[in-house]
């Protein structure tokens, strides 16, 4: 898959901006108390530790919400680089799965006014299709983003952790709920590890 061209991000932004006015009350929670939070807690600048390649080792489990313990192991590789003028970034994403490579996109934007990101998913796959964008900010170095979805054809909510930042390394988990966030099980674990070093 080529890289996200223009029109396919200006098609990304015009469909958050959608998603975001049509929040569900869970998101609009979130977003409400992002307001409330110091301007330090959440920034343009929660993301930068991604610019740059890395290797990327895969952990996904095969079933999800099946009450399954069958994970498959592969790697891949990330490549970020900064859009919006600093305040936002996408990252084009090959994975070696098994059942065959493909790619992804990430595309990452921020809100200047509620000190929130959202995180779009693009995958070659289904180059039609947008995931609904996951939301949130980070807190004591963890970034924490959630999202209204359905999974065959069930209510589900979506969760993405980034956790465990070094210059070199760092981790992104997902995970679903199908009972509004009471519990949830992590169905896809990434761990990052820099190939080349940023340069300043």
């Amino acid at each position: 898959m080529r890289f996200c061209n223009v029109p396919c991000l200006t098609f990304a932004l015009m469909f958050a901006a959608v998603t975001f006015g049509a929040a569900t009350p869970m998101l609009r929670k979130q977003q409400s108390e992002a307001k409330t939070q110091p301007a330090g807690v959440s920034s343009e600048h929660d993301f930068d530790f991604l610019i740059g390649s890395w290797s990327v080792q895969h952990r996904r489990l095969k079933h999800r919400l099946a009450h399954s313990n069958e994970w498959e192991n592969f790697s891949g590789t990330c490549r970020a680089w900064r859009v919006l003028d600093g305040q936002g970034d996408v990252d084009d994403n090959v994975l070696e799965a098994p059942a065959g490579t493909y790619r992804a996109v990430s595309l990452r934007s921020f809100d200047l006014e509620t000190r929130s990101w959202s995180i779009l998913w693009l995958d070659s796959r289904h180059p039609h299709e947008l995931d609904p964008p996951v939301v949130g900010e980070f807190r004591n170095g963890v970034g924490t983003f959630l999202a209204n979805d359905t999974l065959n054809g069930r209510p589900i909510v979506v969760r993405y952790i980034w956790s465990d930042i070094t210059p070199s390394s760092a981790k992104w988990q997902q995970a679903f709920s199908d009972d509004g966030g009471k519990t949830w099980e992590t169905n896809w674990i990434m761990e990052f590890h820099r190939l080349v070093p940023e340069q300043p």
